[in-house]
Order: structure tokens, then sequence, then C-alpha cells
């Protein structure tokens, strides 16, 4: 076995046992839909890369770029604040 298709056969193996951890999927279902979850897996990673990457690139061709990394971030920890503080926030 070459050691590219053992570390294909773990990766796929960590994501199976990843979807029984967290949700309520038997074992022998998971391996059944592996494929699926191996194709959103990487669907997902793609998105991910796609729009941090225009992110990324946005953020360095604005005037103030620390001035929006320290908006985001005090946005955050306002929302982890409020959490914290059990603030329900009202719905429409």
């Amino acid at each position: 076995m070459s050691a590219r298709l053992f570390a294909a056969s773990v990766a796929v193996t960590a994501v199976v046992v990843a979807a029984v951890w967290i949700t309520d999927l038997s074992f022998q279902r998971a391996a059944l839909l592996a494929p699926v979850l191996v194709i959103g897996l990487g669907a997902l990673a793609g998105l991910v890369m796609f729009w941090g990457r225009i992110g990324w690139d946005s953020l360095r061709r604005s005037r103030h770029p620390r001035l929006y990394v320290a908006g985001g971030l005090a946005f955050i920890a306002l929302l982890i604040v409020l959490s914290l503080l059990g603030v329900n926030l009202p719905h429409e």
C-alpha cells in the first residue's frame, strides 16, 4: 500500500468517525455515505478557501484594514459577551 493511499484511507476514516460523533448516524450508515461526506467536506473546504481569499484580498486593498479587523473582532466579542450573559435578542 502506498503512502498516499494510506493517508487517504485515514482521512476518509476520520471523516466517517467525525460524522458518527457529530450526528446520530450509525457507523454502518456513515460508512455507506462516505463518498457523499468526502465530497461535501471538499466542497465546503473549497468555498471557505475561495471566500477567504476574496476577503483577504479585499482587506489588503482597503484604505483602513486595521479598522475593519478591529470592528469585526469587536462585533464578535460583543456577541460572545452577550451570549455568556444570557441576553436573548428579539426576533421579528
